[in-house]
């Protein structure tokens, strides 16, 4: 298990406190890939951006993948680069992987497309395991699943977090889910003001 998954399955099971859409669930899952990969050895962090070190495997198929997608020349990808380009469709990847071990009949998908409460999901030894790191507090998990607004009993946000790695990841996360939120923002103002230009006399 990684910590995207179990991020993933306490977005499942525990409320929000905003409305957090898939490309929100996207970029905090593919920090969450990151933060993986340095505990593996698979990258370093130098500054904000990301040096591959030795190819290797960690045995999860999306974890592989993300570490074979990493760019391997200078000036090499920054943390913000990466959250936007292997977040894309990410929250989609995961559900499936999810759904592969404990099926649902497309629910989890269904959830993920009309994400307005938490999702039933069945007894797994993964889904255990997640909520073991949640009831834990540990500080990843916690910190990540509060950049989407779902508070822990104990949410750390980046300033909580003594590892150099997981204050930059939690912060660049942060920044670009608050950057989505503007680009929603500005459309639907441009929506809203499209439409009144229609439905003037």
């Amino acid at each position: 298990m990684t910590t995207s998954q179990d991020l993933l399955i306490v977005a499942l099971n525990v409320p929000s406190n905003r409305e957090v859409g898939q490309g929100d669930l996207s970029l905090a899952l593919a920090g969450a890939e990151l933060l993986d990969l340095v505990d593996a050895g698979v990258l370093t962090l130098e500054d904000d951006r990301l040096v591959p070190g030795a190819e290797r495997t960690t045995g999860d198929r999306l974890l592989d993948e993300a570490g074979a997608s990493l760019v391997r020349h200078p000036p090499y990808e920054t943390v913000e680069d990466w959250l936007w380009r292997r977040g894309r469709g990410l929250a989609q990847a995961y559900v499936g992987v999810l759904e592969e071990e404990t099926p649902t009949g497309g629910a989890l998908r269904h959830w993920l497309r009309r994400r307005s409460e938490p999702a039933a999901a069945a007894d797994s030894p993964s889904r255990r395991r997640a909520n073991d790191r949640w009831a834990a507090h540990e500080p990843v998990l916690v910190g990540l699943a509060d950049t989407l607004g779902i508070e822990g009993p104990s949410a750390a946000g980046p300033g909580d977090a003594a590892d150099e790695p997981v204050v930059t990841v939690l912060a660049a996360v942060h920044d670009a889910l608050t950057e989505l939120e503007a680009v929603r923002q500005r459309r639907r103002i441009e929506d809203e003001a499209f439409e009144n230009v229609w439905r003037a006399p």
